[in-house]
């Protein structure tokens, strides 16, 4: 599909991963007469300045494996649009492989995926754009960006793909960026992204969706840790009445709401409730004590760049696949809130985004620092 340059739409940088969904945001987007640029981020590599850069060279690694840049830059020669690389690896590094470490260190389950699109495609890449001469950004997220002709500001909505929407990890997102950017797929079912793939002749039209973290190769959190230099500092698995049960190898190697692995004998099904890296201990127990009736949540982002002030009744999601349950947030300190949930929820976990809605607007969002523990779970 040749881009006609009659009276052209805006140029739009594309994020493109390999996938068939930032192909399709590409295919969608020339269609409708932009001119498009793709840029795949080389996201592992050897520091900013390495050699494949911005430029056309296939070599070192990247967190994109090298198959993924073969796809995405088949996808751009079968469009006839320009495709670059650029290295983002030092930034990527130091923004979510550093932070994802130091969550594990501190007990906390991390979210990069929250952390690349706040502190790298929405923020650096647009900068990119700029210099590319394109006025917007595009990915193949599956969410949707409208305006309220109310108050003239922008909204950031569930996709039309309810098994797909992939609101819940742009949270982040502020006026000034939602206002640059293009999420083409957010009004298309997943079958019809494939359908229109396959019917472009798009190489990777049937590709399999990628499940787990980009950097962490067949989801081996610990063996990535110590390739990081993470290193096991044994200490007490005990109850929440402090009885020692046995010993962990280090808490980076549990996550809240575990159950297996965890190295002790016992009778019944236990789980883990609590990680305090002050005293270097795990803290097991029954299911009933996985459930919490609050959290709070720091580093928030309210999307209407306007601060909550008030208490408001939202639904909540501590979690991607989760179901959005009904909550009450409670403004505290600036950039600080408590969720009180009105019915206790299970394995909240310290380092997991909360992010808020309102029917299928995305109010916003924050980090999630702790819990409180329910009397048990739901009647």
């Amino acid at each position: 599909m040749p881009q006609t340059g009659l009276n052209p739409a805006p140029g739009v940088l594309v994020a493109m991963s390999g996938g068939v969904d930032s192909s399709a945001a590409a295919l969608i987007l020339q269609g409708r007469g932009h001119r498009v640029v793709g840029v795949t981020m080389k996201l592992i590599g050897d520091g900013e300045n390495d050699p494949t850069d911005a430029s056309l060279t296939l070599s070192g690694r990247s967190c994109c494996s090298f198959r993924d840049i073969i796809d995405a830059r088949s996808v751009s020669q079968k469009l006839n649009f320009d495709h670059q690389i650029h290295n983002f690896s030092a930034l990527f590094r130091k923004e979510v492989i550093e932070r994802f470490v130091m969550a594990y260190v501190r007990g906390r389950t991390p979210n990069p995926c929250v952390d690349c699109n706040r502190r790298l495609k929405f923020g650096p890449l647009f900068a990119r754009a700029f210099l590319l001469g394109c006025e917007k950004l595009a990915t193949g997220h599956y969410a949707k960006i409208a305006k309220d002709g109310a108050t003239g500001r922008y909204l950031l909505k569930k996709a039309r793909d309810q098994s797909k929407d992939q609101s819940y990890f742009l949270y982040g997102l502020s006026q000034e960026e939602l206002a640059r950017t293009l999420f083409p797929l957010g009004n298309f079912l997943k079958g019809e992204i494939r359908a229109m793939a396959t019917e472009s002749g798009i190489v990777n039209a049937k590709k399999p969706d990628s499940q787990d973290i980009c950097f962490v190769r067949n989801g081996r959190y610990d063996l990535f840790l110590e390739s990081f230099g993470i290193k096991d500092n044994p200490g007490d698995v005990i109850t929440p009445q402090g009885k020692i049960l046995g010993k962990h190898r280090g808490i980076h190697r549990y996550t809240i709401g575990q159950r297996r692995g965890l190295g002790i004998h016992s009778p019944r099904a236990m789980y883990v409730l609590r990680l305090d890296p002050d005293s270097n201990t795990v803290t097991v127990g029954d299911e009933s004590g996985l459930y919490s009736d609050w959290a709070i949540a720091d580093d928030l982002n309210v999307i209407s760049g306007e601060p909550l002030t008030h208490p408001l009744e939202a639904m909540v999601k501590v979690r991607y696949r989760q179901t959005e349950t009904p909550a009450l947030l409670e403004p505290m300190a600036p950039g600080r809130i408590k969720i009180s949930f009105q019915r206790p929820q299970k394995a909240v976990a310290p380092g997991q985004a909360a992010v808020f809605y309102q029917n299928d607007v995305v109010i916003g969002g924050g980090t999630i620092v702790s819990a409180g523990q329910a009397q048990g779970p739901p009647a």
